[in-house]
């Protein structure tokens, strides 16, 4: 699900938008402090760019670049030999940047995502396989039509201070969630399946009735139809529980937040510094380190790490044929990334002139290499997407007919425009993006925005926005053109095409709107047979694609590398975010 600054081009040259909060991604080296970004735009929201996390690690046992880790290999069975070898205590410490929110009802961007995740929780989560396995309900029993979803909670799951979290304490939370005071942009994205969510959203209900209280340890969740991923949007920041009486109409309690995460929040100064400490009643284990420190106030991350002053940081282009030398010292502590499950793009909002014509969504789509910016400008980091759904991801189509370089059908589908080859009619057109005043335009969008005016004669204006500002215009459709990405919230192909792309999702920040589209998006949502959905999925992507509403960008390439102190422990890489923190520990 999204966020903000001046994005490193070198591992995630993009903004993010919810789809997910980066647990345990470094980003790349930069002046500022972004490291715990990396990217969804949440998966219904957008990240920052400036600060994208590099490369998506959650953590993995350092391995030398020599030796590039397994991924074949379970990455539970790795934390489990870890397990027994794991000794508690010590400090963490890395850069970071400070969250939007740490409300986890709001949040929509990874960088807020990242710091919930560590302080709350939900009745289910998703483990370093992203398998979605129980949190704070232990078990869970489905209906027979597919509907009703009863959960057990834990005896010995309590709240930060102690109390013990009950199924009162979810059903107000769902309350909240879906209370039009909360102003949540994402409920309805994440939630809306439960019946009573949208009727109390807009202001017809005082309460969800899908969500019913059983008796103090059991809570029923009953959606609208069936549907295979829903589980996995209950891993999602929209269904953890608050503590009620910790809870005020002000954002004073975020600051002392009663969680029932792996650490609790125990300092934070804006611009500063952020301690997440070890919750020692944590119901799944208490975690290894006593704390973990994001410096927030800025600095360069390489020469931090080579002075001690952090355990882990990206690597940036600058450095890294470097660290890639195996006569390198620092070779032997760069571990290597898997590719993100994330997707770079440049939106265009097709209400808005002159993308309301089709033939210029797909002129501007055909009229740049993206190889050769890939290769050449990013160095190989990033890798052309072809759609919409990432590499490795469930559905992907390595068969999409996608855009190719082809100057002269871009000129070609210019002029069979409504604007033909009169340009002086085109509209202005303004590209959006993050960064602020006087901030550096990425290179990537410097050579795309070249590429248009050189090959199409169209010129782009380019306007950069504070991080907060720009994902609140994001939300409220105030673009006409911007550059984002979006990373995955959970291992689903519902999580990209029906949250962006659906004409009634809240995230459909391009205003796209293709009734046939819709209809099989619907389909989608309650086909149980995976094979099938898959299958349906495949050919959305491809009707998206005919229609251009984006201009799909890079992916995440295989060539992102960290560097992390040899005696940092069971820091597990993953290709999404999640919790990561809980399985490190240090070995000295």
């Amino acid at each position: 699900m999204i966020f903000k600054w001046n994005v490193v081009l070198i591992i995630l040259a993009t903004v993010f938008l919810m789809g997910c909060g980066d647990s345990g991604q470094i980003p790349a080296e930069t002046t500022q402090s972004n490291e715990s970004q990396v990217g969804v735009v949440d998966s219904s929201m957008a990240k920052p760019e400036t600060l994208v996390p590099e490369p998506n690690i959650s953590g993995q046992p350092v391995d030398p670049v020599s030796e590039i880790p397994d991924q074949q290999q379970s990455l539970i069975e790795k934390s489990a030999k870890d397990s027994e070898t794991a000794t508690s205590g010590g400090s963490l410490v890395r850069l970071g940047s400070d969250p939007p929110t740490l409300d986890p009802h709001v949040a929509t961007d990874a960088v807020s995502i990242m710091y919930i995740n560590e302080i709350y929780g939900g009745l289910v989560t998703l483990d370093l396989d992203l398998n979605v396995v129980p949190d704070i309900a232990d078990s869970w029993e489905v209906s027979q039509d597919g509907r009703t979803y009863t959960f057990k909670l834990r005896s010995g799951a309590v709240f930060h201070d102690g109390k013990p979290v009950t199924a009162s304490d979810f059903k107000w939370s769902f309350e909240r969630v879906a209370d039009p005071a909360t102003q949540s942009p994402v409920v309805e994205t994440y939630l809306s399946d439960i019946l009573g969510v949208k009727d109390k959203l807009n202001g017809n209900a005082s309460s969800v009735v899908g969500v019913q209280v059983v008796n103090d340890s059991t809570l029923s969740i009953t959606i609208n139809e069936p549907k295979a991923y829903f589980l996995s949007k209950l891993t999602y920041p929209t269904s953890f529980v608050l503590d009620q009486d910790s809870v005020s109409d002000g954002s004073e309690w975020m600051l002392r937040p009663n969680g029932t995460g792996p650490f609790r929040l125990w300092e934070y100064e804006t611009g500063e510094v952020m301690r997440l400490s070890r919750n020692e009643t944590y119901h799944l284990g208490a975690p290894y380190l006593d704390e973990v420190e994001f410096i927030l106030s800025g600095g360069q991350g390489m020469l931090m790490y080579e002075s001690d002053e952090i355990h882990l940081t990206g690597v940036g282009r600058a450095d890294l044929a470097r660290i890639l030398d195996p006569n390198e010292p620092l070779n032997a502590e760069a571990v290597q990334a898997p590719a993100a499950f994330s997707v770079g793009y440049i939106g265009m909002n097709v209400n808005e002139p002159p993308f309301d014509d089709p033939n210029i969504r797909l002129a501007l789509n055909y009229s740049f290499d993206r190889k050769t910016i890939a290769e050449v400008v990013l160095e190989g980091l990033r890798i052309p997407a072809q759609g919409i759904i990432p590499p490795g991801f469930p559905s992907f189509n390595p068969d999409l007919e996608t855009y190719t370089f082809d100057v002269e059908k871009a000129k070609q589908l210019v002029i069979d425009s409504k604007y033909g080859n009169d340009l002086g009619s085109l509209p202005r057109i303004t590209l959006n993006v993050v960064g602020g005043f006087g901030a550096p335009v990425d290179d990537d969008v410097e050579a795309i925005r070249r590429a248009w005016e050189v090959e199409l004669g169209i010129i782009i204006d380019i306007q950069q926005t504070a991080w907060a500002t720009f994902l609140q215009d994001l939300h409220d459709r105030r673009y006409q053109m911007f550059k984002v990405g979006w990373g995955a919230d959970y291992p689903d192909p519902e999580n990209f095409l029906d949250i962006l792309f659906h004409s009634e999702s809240e995230n459909n920040h391009a205003s796209y709107n293709n009734p046939q589209v819709d209809a099989l998006l619907e389909q989608a949502r309650i086909e149980m047979d995976q094979a099938k959905r898959f299958e349906m999925y495949n050919r959305i992507e491809q009707m998206i694609i005919d229609d251009a509403p984006w201009i799909p960008l890079w992916n995440s390439g295989t060539e992102s590398y960290a560097l992390v102190k040899p005696y940092v422990k069971g820091f597990y890489m993953t290709p999404m975010s999640i919790p990561v923190h809980r399985y490190i520990y240090m070995d000295k």
